[in-house]
């Protein structure tokens, strides 16, 4: 079963947002990853860049798909986990922790609060 952390927020999509002061940690869930499999690469923006709400921020390729990722909220990436660069498999083995992708500064801050909760992520994925 999947792991669904309660102080997260969650998309449609299996991205996640952990607020943390003016900054979100954005990343996909444990579902996600569970579904892709043994990710092999992951090509992220670089810091400065802004995107949309819903807008694709980057990619991820597992063993058995490559699939976009999609911006969760709008902002500016004030960080990227560069580990991921040598490290992708860390989204298999802790996509909460050490697996995390961008930081955003949010342009409209309210959007996080749209997002759904873990309670309401876990219906979506029928757990």
């Amino acid at each position: 079963m999947a792991n669904i952390p309660g102080d997260l927020l969650y998309t449609e999509e299996h991205e996640y947002v952990r607020k943390s002061g003016d900054t979100a940690e954005i990343g996909i869930t444990d579902y996600a990853q569970g579904e892709l499999g043994d990710i092999v690469y992951i090509e992220l923006p670089k810091v400065g860049t802004k995107f949309g709400k819903h807008d694709v921020f980057g990619t991820i390729e597992a063993v058995k798909a490559v699939s976009e990722l999609f911006a969760p909220i709008a902002g500016e990436v004030v960080a990227i986990n560069e580990r991921l660069d040598k490290e992708p498999a860390l989204v298999n083995t802790d996509p909460y922790g050490a697996g995390w992708m961008i930081k955003v500064r949010p342009s409209n801050p309210s959007e996080i609060d749209a997002l759904m909760k873990a309670d309401a992520y876990e219906k979506h994925i029928g757990a």
